[in-house]
């Protein structure tokens, strides 16, 4: 029904085997990255997120990072810098047993240790007593400064009792150097005062007694903001808050940025091919014909080979590779046909299919005519013979969509669809199925139930993460498993450090080969 192409077909083989085939296949059974992807997520999925995982989320947010991190660094060092500057001057006071007391002492506090104990006990009060209007009006009074008031005064004095000693630390923040040291001296001495005559009722003496043993100096440096420590801490705090807004942006993120995205919703899939966003793929050539010495071009040559081990051969059949995406415009047909163009430069026989019948594009993308095709065939109007067009080399044949049909879905999931697929594998060492996405339809559920699986074209920045699972659930429902995903438009800034593995006859597992280029 098709014309078969066979010239030179034995010596094609032979170069085919020499090129393509890499490893026996009876030495490995499954695609090589499917192992590592594999082996990935059984890993992670018992150590959870890892510091590389960490480590490419904030590589991928950078600017986020440092845009948090020099926001938090300037706004903190701003504000250390035209904050009003503070002078703290610290009044030490030791407390001790009133001798002239003893005869007034009752029997629970007879002994020097039960003095000491009462001792202890008081001093623990006392860091709250110096606040009251007792201790700070008579300061207040004295100043004779309308402007200070005991509850002004109380937020500027503070006092600590240092563990295990009987000191009390009285200290003053002011913004004057020397109003701090006055007033710490001032309230030291009012406390002293207040515990010494006046804390207890009927006129008797306290058995506590506070000497000012340390007088407060006037303050040399400022106390508050601590520029130092306010640069480290920002320093600190943008570096966690950098890496927190990260991680955020990347779980609210609703669209693919990299491989871990893509991984995260499928951590088994394997990555069959990483193409960068390049203005070569643009063209109506494929780069593998209009830059074949071009890095995207080995690109292509890889994902054929990763292909070899994941799609199924029929006994003398040819392999059926469907290829789809998730959503429109992610580049599927141009993986098509880039991908159809790589396997013919190897020497296979290979027919690309457009079944994209309500958007066909192929034969824009390779500038030939594609007025007629796949749906007169499908509707009975013409044979496949007098559709099916040469490209490039005479191993390599196009099938347009043709003019547009009201009843695509009809004729896709015909009898006559099936029987062209067929008879097409008995001609060609490779048919390639460009259909439409699965947000559109579910074509490509139909055609994959006729193979072992789909390639499924995912683009970052335009393909969204909940199309992608949705797409993803409806692949496992209907058992069409995802054969290899192929991430277009990576940037091409960045490296993608892919391993790619393979099995010695004794099993065990080797690197074979790691790459980092950027474009």
């Amino acid at each position: 029904m098709i014309e078969t192409v066979r010239q030179e077909r034995s010596v094609a083989e032979d170069k085919a085997q020499q090129n393509s085939i890499l490893i026996p296949e009876n030495r490995i059974d499954a695609n090589p990255q499917n192992v590592v992807l594999t082996e990935r997520s059984e890993s992670d999925a018992d150590e959870g997120m890892t510091l590389m995982d960490l480590i490419r989320i904030v590589g991928k947010h950078m600017f986020t990072a440092i845009l948090v991190f020099v926001l938090v660094v300037v706004g903190v060092t701003a504000y250390t810098l035209t904050a009003q500057k503070k002078y703290t001057a610290t009044a030490q006071l030791f407390a001790s047993y009133n001798n002239t007391t003893a005869d007034a002492l009752d029997s629970s506090v007879s002994s020097q240790s039960t003095a000491g104990t009462y001792i202890a006990t008081q001093l623990k009060s006392y860091p709250d007593l110096v606040k009251t209007e007792a201790v700070l009006q008579p300061v207040v009074d004295e100043l004779n400064d309308n402007s200070i008031t005991t509850d002004d005064l109380a937020t500027m004095v503070t006092a600590t009792n240092p563990t295990d000693t009987y000191m009390l630390n009285v200290s003053v923040e002011a913004t004057n150097p020397e109003q701090s040291a006055q007033l710490a001296n001032e309230v030291s001495q009012s406390l002293s005062r207040v515990v010494s005559s006046e804390l207890y009722a009927s006129g008797k003496k306290s058995m506590v007694k506070l000497s000012v043993v340390q007088k407060a100096k006037t303050p040399t440096s400022q106390s508050s903001p601590n520029t130092k420590l306010n640069i480290a801490v920002a320093v600190v705090a943008g570096i966690v808050l950098g890496i927190f807004a990260a991680l955020v942006r990347d779980l609210l993120a609703r669209k693919l940025q990299d491989l871990m995205d893509l991984q995260s919703i499928d951590p088994n899939g394997s990555i069959a091919g990483i193409i960068p966003k390049d203005e070569v793929l643009i063209g109506t050539k494929p780069v593998i014909v209009a830059k074949p010495d071009s890095p995207i071009a080995e690109e292509f040559r890889r994902m054929r080979t990763n292909l070899s081990f994941v799609t199924s051969k029929d006994g003398d059949k040819g392999r059926l590779i469907v290829i789809t995406s998730s959503m429109p415009s992610e580049g599927k047909t141009t993986v098509s046909c880039n991908l159809a163009a790589a396997l013919a430069e190897n020497g296979a026989s290979v027919l690309l299919i457009d079944a994209d019948l309500r958007h066909p594009s192929v034969a824009h993308h390779l500038g030939i005519e594609g007025n007629v095709g796949l749906a007169h065939v499908l509707s009975g109007q013409m044979a496949p013979v007098d559709v099916v067009q040469n490209y490039w080399k005479p191993n390599l044949h196009i099938l347009p969509a043709g003019k547009r049909p009201a009843n695509a879905s009809l004729l896709l999931n015909s009898d006559m669809m099936k029987m062209l697929v067929d008879q097409a594998l008995l001609q060609y060492d490779y048919v390639i199925i460009d259909t439409a996405p699965l947000t559109v339809s579910n074509d490509a559920i139909v055609f994959g139930s006729w193979t072992s699986g789909i390639i499924l074209v995912t683009a970052r920045g335009l393909c969204r993460k909940k199309n992608l699972e949705e797409v993803a659930d409806s692949l496992r429902t209907a058992k069409v498993p995802v054969l290899g995903f192929v991430f277009n438009f990576a940037n091409p800034k960045k490296g993608h450090n892919e391993a790619y593995y393979y099995y010695y006859e004794d099993g065990a597992k080797r690197s074979a080969a790691r790459r980092g280029r950027k474009h």
